[in-house]
């Protein structure tokens, strides 16, 4: 990945979906992440499953279950906290989601460096 930030989103479109998926172009292919915009804050995630691998999303942008309040596995139901991505249920309890560092300047949501 390049030395610069990489633009994702307007902030505003996480209004409308609090979740969604990216892919991002690196020297070894894509890399699959994921931003949620949970309670003004926002939260960044490698899009796969600690238990299988598999990216986490049942359909386009959907990562969270249905009370908007944990991002959920859709091969098995795993659930994970939003703000550290630890999960509570599942196959894979007790492992966590792997964080990417995302920040937002000037209504833009960014992928940091690194």
């Amino acid at each position: 990945m390049a030395d610069e930030k990489i633009h994702l989103c307007v902030l505003t479109e996480l209004a409308a979906n609090p979740a969604m998926g990216f892919a991002i172009k690196s020297g070894g292919g894509d890399l699959h992440i994921f931003v949620v915009r949970h309670n003004d804050r926002l939260y960044g995630y490698i899009n796969r499953c600690p238990h299988t691998g598999v990216n986490l999303d049942w359909l386009l942008d959907q990562f969270l279950d249905a009370t908007g309040k944990l991002i959920t596995c859709a091969t098995h139901g795993a659930q994970f906290r939003i703000e550290d991505g630890y999960c509570i249920h599942g196959p894979c309890s007790g492992e966590s989601l792997t964080p990417i560092a995302i920040s937002s300047h000037d209504g833009w949501v960014f992928l940091q460096p690194g």
